[in-house]
């Protein structure tokens, strides 16, 4: 304990002080370092920005779904072989998850096995989570705060490919999606639900403009797709046309233009 170091009768340094920075009155400073810590990580690693894989923690490389597993995996590699042959001084559409095992571990697997960076956002939880083994490890986090963690995906995602999952996954999804419906990103948000069949029966999205709590424009803000190829196709299709195209391309600024604006 840092405690231990201070001299008898005088009080640590308050950024020091452990007992402080534990207790309820320190939780802003815990929050803010959850900012503060990965920001400094992206930038010394020059990541400029995302593509978040989303899905179940539960479907594995063996299994009734194990498919998705398979698909994730691949597409994951594509997507970072075709990243990799961006000219940048930074590292462009790099693969990110929430560092799990299932579709995240697949995601990452497929990055790694690509020879590219990617990405864990981890969460402490009594079961599941724990940090899979084909994280970067210089970019493999942990939070304590769901909030803060969202916040991670959102910021400098250009894409989300959303496999199926679970009431987290659903979580993600949807207030990724509430974002984009209510125009509270700055750009362009790619959304791909992966596996038709599964989003079709798990959510009514026509009946959601049907009963009028949608609009019919809304069903715009997201794409299918049933195999790694027409993911990749829609992935590249779109990545380039918002944010590799000379008039989608930002000022040069130093430090990394994307972690400097925020999307959220």
């Amino acid at each position: 304990m840092i405690e231990d170091h201070v001299e008898p009768g005088r009080r640590p340094v308050a950024y020091l002080n452990e007992t402080f920075l534990e207790s309820p009155d320190a939780r802003g400073i815990r929050i803010l370092s959850e900012y503060l810590e990965p920001l400094s990580h992206f930038r010394d690693e020059k990541i400029q920005d995302t593509i978040v894989f989303f899905g179940s923690a539960r479907i594995a490389e063996e299994g009734a779904m194990s498919h998705y597993y398979r698909d994730a995996r691949t597409l994951a590699r594509l997507v970072t072989e075709w990243s990799s042959q961006i000219e940048a001084s930074s590292h462009r559409f790099v693969i990110c998850s929430g560092g799990g095992p299932g579709i995240m571990e697949a995601a990452n697997r497929g990055a790694a096995d690509a020879g590219g960076k990617t990405i864990g956002l981890n969460i402490g939880l009594p079961f599941e989570q724990q940090p899979n083994p084909f994280i970067t490890p210089s970019l493999s986090f942990e939070f304590h705060y769901f909030f803060m963690r969202k916040f991670w995906f959102a910021y400098l995602a250009k894409a989300l490919v959303v496999f199926p999952g679970g009431f987290g996954t659903l979580d993600e999804l949807f207030e990724v999606l509430t974002l984009a419906q209510t125009r509270k990103l700055e750009g362009k948000m790619i959304i791909v639900l992966y596996g038709s069949k599964f989003w079709k029966e798990v959510i009514n999205f026509e009946a959601l403009v049907r009963y009028g709590t949608i609009a019919e424009e809304d069903l715009q803000l997201f794409k299918f797709a049933d195999d790694p190829e027409s993911a990749l196709e829609i992935l590249k299709t779109q990545l380039t046309k918002y944010f590799l195209e000379p008039e989608a391309l930002p000022e040069p600024v130093p430090e990394t233009p994307q972690i400097a604006k925020s999307r959220v």
